[in-house]
């Protein structure tokens, strides 16, 4: 692990490539301060240590091409530990003591709301850069991961039409997996199928035999999984050595925890994921973002998808300073995001930021996982907008109710 990481209460010093880069700049400007608040132990720690290490690039990149606006960027980096009491804790350390100007923050749905009120009250802005549900509409909130809309309304009718109709969904029972599997839910009525059964497993379980007893009874024509976690990730094991046999479909897997490399083959064998980014993805694009990844980070064991998040986001962040005039207010970056021209060429493909959510545009790729584990892409689907909430209400260009909505409950239309 890069010497910029510290673990445990306190900040990480700048040391190693990030202090190198920002020596090279001799710049007498006050640095920007991005505070970085992300899993580096904890249950959630497979996923999420790639998106602090993007990050370490990213800074490192822009520092040796001199800065922000000609201000060097300075990281102060967290341990939250899959703890949501220490995101709590650490965000208002970030925005009250080390006054930082932007904040990168969170893995879990759990953990983003358990932040994001603090936020709000200290009116602050927060990037996550991170898959998820979908739904919040919140001025403070940048969010570059997928959403349902991207990787569901692709994804169910997708499956439904190559292997039938009649769905399971098991998923982690808190905010992330309940929207999520109302999502699915929906999708799959909405295209004439039926849910042969929905399970939601306490985050922390890892006995699955009893799901996997339930699902051999329903008899589905695949699976939906939206499992989170180590602990959660022991399904797929289990279910294989139970001859379960069944086609899976996830927005989650792969993408996030590189399961297809972490378990032997062939516990993922026929799973199908949507996802906006992977190492395997095979273009002159990814493979030049992978090399510099894999060159600051040797030991890196897999290039995800919230590492692109994260990677891309910082770029995006610095794109709209610059074209606030050097501005870190938030209400100037929010002018800049207005326009609707906030975009880049990102190591997936064109992404751009839509004005009324604050969320993205992506790549959507359809990763299939081999018997030995091997990825394919039998469908890619290009400039995916993330169109539900501005379409539902959420316009946060007039509006600002700092909420998260769903599908059963989205915004009141003026």
């Amino acid at each position: 692990m890069s010497g910029v990481l510290m673990r445990g209460l306190r900040a990480a010093a700048l040391t190693g490539p990030l202090m190198l880069g920002a020596s090279q700049l001799a710049l007498a400007a006050d640095p920007i301060k991005l505070g970085v608040l992300e899993d580096q132990s904890g249950d959630f720690a497979v996923a999420t240590i790639g998106k602090v290490h993007a990050i370490q690039l990213a800074a490192d990149e822009i520092n040796k091409a001199g800065g922000i606006a000609g201000r060097p960027l300075e990281l102060v980096i967290y341990d939250t530990q899959s703890d949501n009491t220490r995101y709590q804790e650490f965000m208002r350390r970030v925005l009250q003591r080390d006054k930082v100007d932007v904040v990168f923050a969170g893995f879990s749905s759990a953990s983003r709301e358990a932040y994001r009120p603090i936020v709000d009250q200290l009116d602050g802005l927060a990037f996550y850069n991170n898959q998820y549900e979908g739904g919040v509409c919140d001025t403070h909130m940048i969010v570059t991961g997928a959403v349902p809309e991207q990787q569901f309304s692709t994804l169910i009718p997708w499956m439904m039409e190559k292997y039938g109709k009649n769905v399971y969904t098991i998923a982690a029972d808190y905010n992330f997996g309940q929207i999520s599997a109302e999502w699915v839910r929906n999708i799959v009525k909405d295209n004439g199928g039926k849910m042969a059964g929905e399970e939601f497993v306490p985050l922390g379980v890892s006995q699955f035999s009893q799901t996997v007893q339930n699902i051999q009874n329903a008899k589905p024509d695949f699976v939906v999984t939206l499992l989170v976690g180590t602990a959660q990730a022991s399904y797929y094991e289990q279910a294989a050595a139970a001859n379960l046999n069944l086609p899976m479909a996830s927005s989650v897997n792969v993408g996030q925890g590189y399961e297809h490399k972490r378990f032997k083959p062939p516990s993922l064998a026929n799973m199908y994921v949507t996802t906006n980014y992977i190492e395997e993805v095979d273009s002159p694009a990814s493979k030049d973002f992978y090399s510099r990844f894999k060159a600051m980070f040797p030991d890196e064991p897999y290039v995800n998808q919230e590492a692109e998040n994260s990677y891309l986001a910082l770029y995006l962040y610095k794109q709209m300073v610059e074209r606030s005039g050097g501005s870190t207010r938030r209400d100037d970056l929010r002018k800049v995001i207005a326009q609707g021209d906030v975009c880049m060429d990102a190591p997936e493909g064109k992404v751009c930021l839509d004005p009324k959510s604050q969320h993205m545009s992506h790549t959507i790729y359809l990763a299939r996982v081999g018997e030995d584990h091997s990825i394919s892409f039998p469908k890619v689907w290009a400039d995916i907008k993330p169109y539900w909430l501005g379409d539902a209400g959420c316009d946060l260009t007039k509006d600002n109710p700092n909420a998260q909505y769903t599908p059963s409950n989205p915004p009141a239309k003026s």
